[in-house]
């Protein structure tokens, strides 16, 4: 029983204002909050930089407020240093944040288009936009997979397509007696190109989409790209 006694202890060992603070002193809270806001500002401005793409389902706001939480969650979890006014002044300054972040873009147009961003257009009847491609951190094979997944078989099919603020790729179809030729995104067709042209037909651009008839020929260069690989382009509506 004295044994069990000695193992509790006693209360001039229990400082409740350390548990509380951690040990560190009241300057380093404000130096939290700085650290906090530089870091606000610094996961917003990747998660701008990564694109729609990196957020997808996600709001850049939302993440911020996931990342920032979890980091000052986890500190003070697991650091007996780390005292709770620690994190609960990264919580605070975080919310403080977003609020100001949403109230400028209520206000401000070019602050809203500057950090959420705006659609951009992928596809313009039936040919990449390619300039905007670039803009997105989004390749080929990934925007054919969306494409497939929502019954697209080649882009003469696609009137406008859009890469939302949120991520989510918007289609536009042309109606079926409007579909026309376009370059093919289903992978055994997408695979076979062609340089040399030994059969005369409707070819479209490997690399923009462009699509036109073509004689037969050693080489075709692409008026748009100026690529020089042709697939051979379909013409079949889209199944839904």
């Amino acid at each position: 029983m004295i044994y069990i006694l000695n193992m509790i202890p006693v209360a001039s060992d229990f400082n409740f204002v350390e548990i509380l603070k951690g040990k560190e002193d009241w300057f380093f809270v404000l130096e939290i909050g700085i650290r906090t806001i530089i870091m606000y500002l610094a996961v917003l401005f990747a998660l701008t930089i990564l694109g729609k793409r990196g957020v997808k389902q996600l709001s850049i706001f939302e993440l911020v407020i996931i990342i920032s939480f979890g980091s000052a969650a986890g500190d003070p979890m697991f650091y007996k240093d780390v005292g709770l006014i620690s994190a609960f002044t990264v919580f605070i300054v975080v919310i403080l944040c977003y609020k100001l972040t949403t109230y400028l873009i209520f206000k401000s147009e070019r602050i809203e288009k500057l950090i959420e961003g705006v659609p951009i257009q992928l596809i313009h009847e039936g040919r990449f936009s390619i300039g905007n491609f670039k803009k997105e951190p989004l390749g080929y094979d990934e925007f054919f997979a969306e494409m497939r997944q929502q019954g697209v078989s080649h882009l003469g099919q696609i009137s406008l397509a859009l890469i939302e603020v949120s991520g989510e790729i918007s289609l536009y179809y042309y109606s079926e007696e409007d579909v026309k030729f376009g370059l093919p995104i289903l992978p055994h067709l997408y695979d076979v190109k062609h340089v040399k042209i030994k059969i005369k037909g409707i070819y479209s651009c490997n690399f923009c989409g462009f699509t036109e008839a073509i004689p037969e020929c050693e080489e075709h260069i692409c008026k748009i790209c100026n690529k020089n690989e042709w697939i051979k382009s379909v013409t079949n509506v889209r199944i839904t």
